[in-house]
């Protein structure tokens, strides 16, 4: 297992039993794109912390993209598979899993559960060795009905699926995937990156941010479902009781034009930066006063817990799985979505409120370490390689 804190005995896990004859367990972590997101990230993490005596992970991506790259920089042996047709893309992840002969894949969005439980499935048809299949459902993305349909029909030919939070567990539940069981693995957050972190002390000089200017920011995709639109609307509510803020929305996608056509419509452009795609997160995150996460819909919100990390005060909404992460009041403010006079009045609270800004951080930061470390995550990951790997060895076994 991966190291502990120094000197916190909340992470000494006991020691692990032997696994059956076979060496380290084999696993392909499967990629449904290999562009920036919340997923790449958790993969990214995972692999990052992977006891890689007891484990060999490999990394199959169904596209290429940044978060790809960066994780074949770990050193973890990368597949680009960029191959837009599904029945294409099954054949080859079938004959690469044949080569490989996995105990486990894990499968990683909507794509990646498709591709890789077909692929599992083609295995077993031609009486080649099947691996045992874990999917992590990390969006709370409605999907179509035919979408729906095929996710049931494929769920009990999954061993087990990953639920993000207990929001994803009744996503599950609602699109009634039945068949395979379901476990609860938050996504944790590398506290030892996360508790030595200085700002970025370059931000301010970077965008022409006046010292001593608050700065609010919000990291994040450009898409419709993350809630740029509703602070920006609330940004002139802010401005008139902090003239002096700053709106910093770190991120790419989509609605890039659009926002930056409504910060000016607001009259509220030369008051927004928007950043685009930064490498160094967490340190323009360490760099904020206020960390916001405006989301309509949300599975967990990774850069919240970034940013609880990071000791930043935070404002988010009360969708999906972030109030499982923030009592309101106590470890951060929630709001309801669409809500621009809301948003607003929390963000000032935070701004105004310097003493009870800081207690949010505080209880924020001690939330993350209680609950939300990356070792948890890791752990109970690992756990169920483990289960994986005794099922399809003992299998390998009797089969002998």
């Amino acid at each position: 297992m991966s190291a502990p804190l120094p000197g916190d005995p909340l992470y000494a896990f006991p020691p692990r039993d032997p696994l059956p004859p076979g060496g380290p367990v084999r696993v392909v972590e499967l990629l449904a794109t290999g562009t920036n997101g919340g997923a790449q990230e958790h993969v990214y993490g995972l692999l990052s912390r992977l006891d890689r005596e007891r484990y060999s992970p490999t990394v199959v991506s169904l596209s290429p993209g940044a978060s790809a790259r960066r994780i074949a920089s770990l050193g973890v042996p990368t597949l680009i598979l960029d191959e837009p047709d599904d029945a294409i893309a099954v054949g080859a992840l079938a004959a690469h899993l044949a080569d490989l002969r996995p105990d486990v894949l894990h499968s990683h969005m909507y794509r990646a559960e498709l591709v890789g439980t077909r692929a599992a499935l083609a295995l077993a048809q031609v009486g080649r060795r099947r691996p045992y299949v874990v999917s992590t459902v990390h969006s709370s993305r409605v999907r179509s009905a035919e979408d729906r349909a095929e996710l049931r029909r494929l769920t009990p030919h999954i061993d087990q699926l990953i639920a993000v939070s207990v929001a994803i567990e009744e996503k599950i539940r609602h699109e009634e995937r039945v068949g395979a069981p379901v476990r609860l693995v938050y996504n944790g957050v590398d506290l030892h990156r996360y508790d030595h972190q200085e700002p970025c002390c370059t931000l301010r000089e970077e965008y022409g941010i006046e010292a001593g200017a608050p700065i609010v920011g919000v990291v994040a995709r450009l898409e419709p479902e993350k809630g740029h639109r509703t602070l920006l609307d609330a940004w002139p509510l802010v401005l008139r009781r902090a003239p002096d803020a700053r709106l910093l929305v770190v991120g790419e996608g989509s609605l890039l034009t659009e926002l930056v056509w409504q910060a000016r419509e607001l009259g509220i452009d030369r008051r927004v930066v928007f950043a685009g795609r930064r490498d160094d997160i967490p340190a323009v995150t360490a760099a904020l006063d206020v960390a916001a996460l405006p989301s309509y819909r949300e599975a967990q919100g990774m850069v919240i817990l970034e940013a609880m990390a990071l000791s930043r005060p935070v404002v988010a909404t009360n969708v999906g799985g972030i109030p499982e992460m923030i009592e309101d009041g106590v470890s951060g403010l929630l709001v309801p979505p669409h809500d621009p006079d809301a948003l607003a009045e929390a963000i000032i609270r935070l701004l105004v409120d310097h003493p009870f800004a800081d207690t949010i951080a505080r209880n924020g930061h001690d939330l993350a370490h209680a609950r939300f470390s990356i070792e948890f995550m890791v752990r109970a990951i690992e756990d169920i390689y483990d289960e994986g790997a005794r099922a399809v060895r003992l299998r390998d076994a009797v089969a002998v």
